[in-house]
């Protein structure tokens, strides 16, 4: 795209021939060697390519701003508005806080009716009503109060986390025949969580836009009111991709799986796109439901749409959670290798799923493989691979890898490590460097932990070592029927038949039953790894 490149100023607009940050780094490689502040006009387009027009290129955006030392108002008001679209809508306020204080100066610029609408939109993502209302003060001062977009937004955060009162004088004086702000008035009662009022609020709207209907449907989907929601959803004269995902999103997290797939097929019949948001909720339903046949299904839609390109980091990584969880190690294994961009997730995903369905030296091959590759493990990597450690018996290595976690990456263990260390140990029989392991720990050993060690001494009758981890567990104040069964059958099983009975006596005097049919399983690895996730 490069090579045949004249000067910048003749070529199309910059933005329109980016279509990813590699492309952006390039012509930002191609303005350094011919002068990177020589061409104003191409520096604009090169902070518009990479904040607004391209995905992911905010954080890029921002090193070239940094780089000016003259930033104008429209790369000011180029960054902001980036930033208060991306999920750190923190560096909008901080971008503007920088215009504000520099507006003074000589070449300072001064906010104007393109600023402020992203900054309240980010106080509003933020939730920073302090912060709004002192932006709100900038915009009267700046004379923009007036303005019907800056207005809008005004109300939107005022609505959303400002002071309601505010916003509903805003509402009132004018801007009630304006559809938008009816959707800022519906769109921040419905942030509070006043469904009730925005509900009100958008039965009384004389002009209902597509925002306005979306932002109920949200609302409802959001509180798992899939009635309500469907309702609306059946009503609106024109769906967007935004409709279809606020539905299939809700019918997922409500556990109505059937439901999400069904509206997916509707959707494509209707020849409506699904976007990265759909296929990521419906591969979640796969996950959680295991699902096998419908996730095979969704990945071949993917294939086919990203034939060319190749799956984004974002939905491959969902992909190998998906057939991990649903037990199909060959096919997260292929989705993984499949894959052109990883990042540790992807590793996290695949080294995890590896490990809890028993391939523990293919968990720790890959693990060894991330290492070599330069990916920098992370604290869920090591709880995966320790886990595989654990499952495979590797009491060495596992002891290897937990030395690397602070010697060699400067992470501090946390509670999971330290419970993966323990069940390794436990599995192994090595119930006394458990026990002792335990006293070197920098952190209070949790009921999982001692539960762990209680379960491993019923499969070695260590009544002595059982007895000890009951107590800790009894200072945990933990009332699980469990762990009283637990030890009466350690002491049955070493023929110690007081000692049985005294614990079945013990749960009914603290009033603890033992629930009909509930069996005690050994799931500790299991339950690291997912709540490491």
């Amino acid at each position: 795209m490069l090579r045949k490149s004249g000067t910048l100023r003749r070529q199309p607009a910059l933005w329109r021939r980016c279509r990813s940050l590699r492309q952006i780094k390039q012509v930002h490689a191609l303005m350094v060697l011919r002068g990177f502040l020589s061409d104003p006009s191409a520096l604009r387009e090169l902070i518009f390519a990479s904040a607004v027009a391209v995905r992911g290129g905010i954080a890029h955006a921002r090193l070239v701003f940094d780089r000016i030392p003259h930033p104008d108002r429209f790369m000011y008001n180029t960054l902001i508005r980036g930033a208060a679209h991306s999920d750190a809508p923190r560096d909008a306020v901080s971008i503007y806080a920088r215009m504000a204080r520099r507006r003074g100066d000589c070449g300072g610029v001064r906010p104007d009716k393109l600023t402020f609408p992203f900054v309240l939109r980010a106080c509003a993502a933020m939730g920073a009503g302090g912060t709004g209302a002192q932006v709100h003060a900038h915009v009267v001062k700046a004379g923009c109060e007036s303005d019907a977009f800056v207005r809008n937004a005004l109300i939107g955060m005022h609505a959303s986390c400002g002071d309601l009162g505010v916003a509903a004088a805003l509402f009132d004086s004018g801007a009630r025949g304006d559809a938008v702000a009816w959707s800022a008035m519906i769109s921040g009662c419905a942030r509070r969580g006043d469904i009730g009022a925005a509900r009100e609020l958008f039965d009384e709207s004389p002009v209902k836009d597509l925002v306005s209907w979306n932002v109920m449907i949200t609302a409802y989907a959001k509180r798992g009111e899939m009635a309500l929601a469907r309702e609306l959803f059946d009503r609106v004269p024109d769906r967007d991709v935004v409709s279809w995902n606020a539905m299939i999103s809700g019918y997922v997290r409500s556990g109505s799986h059937r439901h999400a797939m069904e509206l997916f097929e509707q959707m494509q019949c209707v020849g409506e796109k699904p976007d990265t948001v759909t296929v990521l909720s419906l591969l979640s339903a796969c996950a959680d439901s295991g699902d096998l046949d419908v996730g095979q299904r969704l990945h071949s839609y993917l294939s086919e749409r990203f034939s060319r390109t190749g799956l984004t980091t974002v939905l491959g990584n969902a992909l190998i959670d998906m057939y991990a969880k649903c037990g199909s190690m060959k096919n997260a294994h292929e989705a993984f290798w499949a894959m052109r961009d990883k990042d540790v997730s992807t590793w996290n995903s695949i080294i995890g799923g590896l490990a809890l369905h028993g391939h523990v030296n293919e968990s720790i091959d890959l693990f060894e493989k991330m290492l070599k590759g330069n990916v920098k493990p992370d604290e869920i990597t090591f709880v995966a691979v320790l886990v595989a450690c654990s499952h495979g018996g590797m009491v060495d290595k596992g002891h290897k890898y937990f030395n690397l976690i602070q010697q060699r990456y400067r992470i501090e263990p946390n509670v999971k490590h330290y419970g993966c260390m323990v069940d390794m140990l436990s599995r192994a029989g090595l119930l006394k460097e458990a026990f002792e392991f335990i006293d070197t720990m920098k952190v209070e050993p949790n009921s999982v932990i001692w539960r762990t060690l209680l379960g491993a001494c019923r499969i070695h009758g260590e009544v002595e070592l059982a007895e000890h981890a009951n107590r800790e567990l009894l200072k945990a104040k933990s009332d699980a029927s469990g762990d009283y069964v637990l030890l009466s059958n350690i002491y049955a099983s070493v023929g110690e038949w007081l000692g049985s009975e005294k614990m079945r006596k013990l749960m009914d005097d603290t009033g603890v039953n033992k629930e009909a049919g509930r069996a005690v399983i050994d799931g500790s690895s299991k339950d690291l790894m997912q709540s490491s996730r």
